[in-house]
């Protein structure tokens, strides 16, 4: 454990900003999930208020360094092929 009060405090805002970045990860896992079942059940208008949630959590995300830049986009990519795919068929 840390000695000194600057790493102390380094320790506790290193934990707060732990605990912040899961939240953040958890919070797009769960609406990527939620925007995959509605494609799956083909309710595009779900889908597509699900879309723009997803992909604004997955920018702020990698605006704070959460995700890497192409892995924001990679994800980005592939919610949009998906919404795409499922406009064609409707």
């Amino acid at each position: 454990m840390a000695n000194l009060k600057s790493s102390k405090k380094r320790a506790l805002q290193n934990k707060k900003r732990r605990f912040k970045n899961q939240a953040r990860q958890s919070s797009i896992k769960t609406i990527t999930k939620r925007f995959l079942a509605a494609i799956d059940a083909k309710d595009m208008n779900a889908a597509q208020e699900l879309m723009v949630l997803a992909e604004s959590n997955i920018a702020r995300a990698k605006g704070k360094r959460v995700l890497k830049s192409n892995t924001a986009s990679r994800k980005i990519s592939l919610l949009a092929k998906k919404l795409s795919k499922l406009q064609k068929k409707v």
